[in-house]
């Protein structure tokens, strides 16, 4: 298996429909990108935010959780949106693997600057979509440029 490449359709999709995001790492610090990135994530894409922190920080009006393990039951998380470093970001990932079934996971999205192939192609052979090394704020204005988004 290549390096992972990420496809447009799909960040297109996940960016058109209004789901649960999980954001592992965003804490309640306003002066961090995934504080930011999430607020937008809510506001303009109606997106409903379930913050991951170890300070388990409620965050733009969302309960905060340490680990995505937390989440209670029935909770139902689209995508695991990852705000770590490179270097820890794959037991991130295999968590969301292992919470898949339970949450309904379907995709992981690993930040701008976060690249772990490894964990990358153990979630895509888990059967989990993944996104990586980009951001969706980025992603969505070039859509736009596009005129692919709505």
């Amino acid at each position: 298996m290549g390096p992972h490449r990420n496809d447009p359709a799909v960040i297109r999709r996940l960016l058109e429909t209004p789901a649960t995001w999980a954001v592992v790492g965003l804490g309640d610090n306003p002066d961090r990108t995934a504080w930011a990135v999430s607020r937008w994530l809510q506001r303009e894409l109606g997106m409903r935010l379930v913050p991951v922190h170890p300070s388990a920080a409620a965050v733009h009006g969302a309960k905060g959780y340490r680990r995505l393990a937390e989440i209670p039951d029935g909770e139902r998380v689209a995508v695991v949106d990852c705000f770590v470093n490179s270097a820890h970001v794959g037991a991130v990932v295999d968590d969301a693997v292992t919470e898949r079934d339970r949450l309904g996971i379907e995709t992981v999205w690993l930040q701008l600057g976060v690249v772990d192939e490894a964990a990358a192609a153990r979630a895509a052979e888990a059967g989990l979509t993944v996104v990586m090394d980009t951001c969706p704020k980025i992603e969505f204005r070039a859509a736009l440029a596009d005129g692919a988004a709505s």
